[in-house]
């Protein structure tokens, strides 16, 4: 008879202890919380000139001095892009998450875009960027993509502001 409980006790814990945040994604996660400015973006592993759409919705030029507002206590945020002759300027909202997949080992910022009342927008689609490094002052982010077959790396620099 004790075994029961016993047994349906140990199986909560194990449930719930699964679907809790690592200690390293919870450290990073406060570490994104806050104004970030996007200062570049730049290819690596590729020659020549690249003009590319970044997240299906801007030319690459148009980040550069973008600003990221990611809000830690309920996992929301927003990017802005300035108006220009190339750019749609305006503020996209997402909700973003960080990610460590067992396959590389690597911490991953996930993110999706919502509208201003938290509703998703992109049909559950969204992205992963890899975080190479990150820290109170600076945070780079990675993709990867391939142009004409070949595979390329789109890095994103911020800084703290």
């Amino acid at each position: 008879m004790i075994k029961k409980p016993l047994f349906l006790l140990a199986l909560m814990v194990i449930l719930i202890s699964s679907c809790t945040v690592s200690k390293s994604a919870r450290s990073q996660r406060n570490l994104f919380s806050g104004t970030w400015n996007l200062d570049d973006v730049y290819y690596e592993n590729a020659s020549g000139n690249f003009k590319s759409v970044i997240f299906n919705d801007a030319e690459d030029i148009c980040f550069e001095d973008s600003e990221w507002f990611f809000r830690d206590n309920n996992s929301t945020g927003r990017y802005t892009i300035g108006q220009s002759s190339l750019c749609q300027g305006g503020d996209r909202f997402f909700r973003w998450s960080v990610v460590e997949p067992s396959e590389n080992y690597q911490s991953q910022l996930q993110f999706k875009f919502i509208d201003e009342n938290r509703k998703d927008i992109s049909g559950g689609y969204g992205y992963r960027l890899n975080v190479v490094n990150i820290s109170e002052q600076s945070m780079t982010l990675k993709s990867n993509v391939t142009a004409d077959g070949q595979p390329v790396t789109i890095v994103y620099k911020f800084s703290k502001k």
